[in-house]
Order: structure tokens, then C-alpha cells, then sequence
């Protein structure tokens, strides 16, 4: 059995912009809840007692959240990578196998078999039966993959294996046509205290792509396991989209809406106004506290509405996300977007922000200059504003 895992959490976040602007990647919400708080709480159902989290850029954000652990069960401590100058925090990240050093280095943490994972998906890998076998193989490291469809290796690290499950290789993104493997690996690794030798004792270092390489190259006992679990990579926008959608239909094991159940797929937040009268709903829909939905509006799910929204009348909203506080202005349409006060991005990763459109492009229902973006979905630009 199992006790620790590593949470790397330290990572900027560059492919999930605008979302990741002033927020770190393990704190973007799902549901309501950051990504991270569904790592913590599958790791607490495994049985894991101890979770050390490396955190750099927002850290601050990530420890007030989530404290010493004890709300969620388990005893959690972070190793903070960055210094300090002019009294300025600075975060200076150092790498996913940096970042093992540094959490080792500092109280010998990793003196046992320990998981890591990396802090931007949902998983539900059964640890406990991938660490059984870990030892079982006498690996000193060992990565967990997934297969995924041939259209879709293009976006991942593969992994290629032998026979016998030791590592050969591996191939970053590689095309279609040149996969050696379908095998994709996770970001879930197993790791032996003897790792820790194998990592420079300075500077920046990666597990992908220098760590495990070089334990191919000595020969050391270094093993892939194919496991087939749930795993919801949010490394892109189009990624976070896709996840939403699917929580919300209820295709995510353990994940369910939250809220009271006013009409058949919709739910509500405590003290939300809505005109129920004249609302038209396609659920599954979810409208967060304190949010006000205007006559005559139309909602197709799934659709998340987070705290403190303003749907006005007539405005059309269809397989989203609004973020806490944003505002769809009246009679605009907002289809398959992800919609905050600041900004929009389509499930494609398109972004538009008001402060960057020329006052001679503006459209209609733009009233306020507090009202900072417009709507874009994937059949473009609507009329109406959202704040």
C-alpha cells in the first residue's frame, strides 16, 4: 500500500490562456470546484495520507485554497519554487523532476514508493493496483499510459514499450502515420527513492523528456502500465470545454450537479432570480447563487452559469461556460463559448476582448465602457456584449 503522492502544480499554464492569466492552472474551476480538488479527492479514496505540491507561479493561490489538508482528510505541504527580490515573490520553476529534488531535498519525503500526477486532469486511476504491480516488476519508476485513438496521437507524449512492459521509447506528438505506439502516457508515475539519484542536483529538469529518457538509456527497470480509467486532460481550451460538457451530461463517474433540482435538468444555486415563466430550458443546465436570468431568454445545455451572472432578456446562451460574474448582454447569442467579465474563447481557442476592438467595430447593446467583452462563438461574433 501506498501512502504519498506529488502533486506538480507549478506550471504556467500557456495553452489554457486567457483562463490562466491571473489564476494557476490547478485552481481553473470545474463545476465549481478547481481541477486540483478532484486530484486531492481521489487520492484521499485511494487511501494516499500525504500529498506534497510543488507551486510557483500564483502559489499563494493554491495554498489558501487548499491549507494544511485537514478538510479534505489528508495531510498536505507544498514546496514553493521562486525566490525573492525587492520584496517581490518570483517564481522560477524548476521543472517536473526539479521539482521531485527540491520536495526530496528539503525533508526526505520520497523514501518510499510515491505517485505523482500532474495537477490539470480528473483522474480515476486505481493506485493501489498500479503500485501492486510496480513492485511486483521491481521498477524503480514506472509512467501509467493510456491508449488513445490513432487521430489522436498527435497530442500526446507515447509511450513505446517491449513485451515485457519495460520502456523503449518514447515520441512527442508524434504524427499519425509515424506512432510507434498508441500507448499515451498520463502524467501518472510511480517513483522509487532511487530515482532521486538519477536527477541533477541543480538547475531546471523534466521527467517526460529527460528524466525517463536517461533510464532508458542505462537499462535501468523502468516499466509503462496500460491502464483503461477515466482520464480528463484539461491541457488545452478545447479540452476544458469537452470536460464541462461531459460532467454535466453525467459521463464523469463520482461527479454530479450540484444545487436543488427546480425543473427536470436544471439546477439552481441558493437565492438565483429567474423568470421561470418565460425562461425556455434544455438542460442539463446549472445556474450558480445570487445569478439573474432575464424574460425571454433561451438556455441549451450543458450549461454552466456560474455565481453572480446576469443572462439578460431575449439573449440566447447554448452549451457554455460563464464564469462568475460575467454578463450576456440582452438579445445576444453566446454558442459554445467560455465566457467571463474579461474575456471570450470559443471551444476552438479563438479569443476576442473588448478592450482590444476598435470603437468603430463596435456593435449594438454595447451601453456601459464597464462592459469589457464581446461574444464569440464558433459562428463568429454576435450581436450584444457580455460584462
Amino acid at each position: 500500500m501506498i501512502n504519498k503522492a506529488i502533486i506538480l502544480a507549478a506550471g504556467r499554464g500557456t495553452r489554457l490562456q486567457p483562463l490562466t492569466a491571473d489564476t494557476p492552472k490547478p485552481m481553473i474551476p470545474l463545476l465549481g470546484k478547481p481541477v486540483m480538488e478532484y486530484i486531492v479527492e481521489h487520492l484521499v479514496r485511494q487511501g494516499i495520507t500525504e500529498i506534497m505540491v510543488n507551486t510557483s507561479h500564483f502559489a499563494h493561490r493554491i495554498e489558501q485554497y487548499f491549507g494544511d489538508g485537514r478538510r479534505f482528510g489528508v495531510h498536505i505541504g507544498y514546496s514553493f519554487e521562486g525566490h525573492i527580490k525587492d520584496g517581490h515573490i518570483v517564481p522560477e520553476p524548476m521543472g517536473s523532476a526539479g521539482a521531485l529534488r527540491n520536495i526530496h531535498k528539503l525533508g526526505g519525503f520520497i523514501d518510499e514508493t510515491t505517485a505523482v500526477l500532474c495537477g490539470d486532469a480528473v483522474v480515476d486511476i486505481k493506485l493501489q493496483a498500479a503500485a501492486a504491480t510496480h513492485r511486483a516488476q521491481g521498477a524503480i519508476a514506472s509512467v501509467i499510459t493510456r491508449e488513445v485513438a490513432e487521430k489522436d496521437v498527435s497530442n500526446y507524449g507515447i509511450v513505446v514499450s517491449n513485451t515485457d512492459g519495460s520502456v523503449n521509447s518514447f515520441q512527442e506528438k508524434p504524427a499519425a502515420h509515424q506512432a510507434l505506439s498508441r500507448q499515451a502516457s498520463t502524467g501518472i508515475y510511480l517513483i522509487e527513492p532511487e530515482v532521486l539519484a538519477h536527477i541533477p542536483a541543480q538547475g531546471v529538469y523534466d521527467i517526460g523528456s529527460e528524466l525517463f529518457p536517461s533510464l532508458v538509456r542505462q537499462g535501468l527497470p523502468f516499466f509503462a502500465q496500460s491502464h483503461n480509467f477515466e482520464w480528463l486532460d484539461i491541457g488545452r481550451l478545447s479540452d476544458y470545454w469537452r470536460v464541462v460538457q461531459r460532467m454535466m451530461l453525467g459521463q464523469v463517474a463520482c461527479v454530479t450537479l450540484p444545487g436543488q433540482a427546480l425543473l427536470p435538468g436544471v439546477h439552481v444555486g441558493l437565492n438565483t432570480r429567474v423568470a421561470w415563466d418565460s425562461v425556455q430550458f434544455e438542460g442539463p443546465v446549472y445556474i450558480g447563487s445570487g445569478s439573474r436570468i432575464d424574460a425571454g431568454c433561451v438556455l441549451r445545455g450543458p450549461l454552466w452559469i456560474g455565481n453572480g451572472c446576469h443572462v439578460e432578456a431575449g439573449a440566447v446562451v447554448e452549451r457554455s461556460v460563464l464564469f462568475d460574474y460575467a454578463k450576456v448582454g440582452a438579445g445576444a447569442t453566446a454558442s459554445e463559448a467560455l465566457i467571463s467579465h474579461a474575456f471570450c474563447v470559443s471551444k476552438a481557442g479563438h479569443i476576442e476582448q473588448a478592450a482590444s476592438v476598435p470603437e468603430n467595430q463596435r456593435w449594438w447593446g454595447y451601453a456601459k465602457e464597464s462592459q469589457r467583452a464581446s461574444v464569440l462563438s464558433l459562428s463568429g461574433i454576435q450581436p450584444g456584449w457580455i460584462n
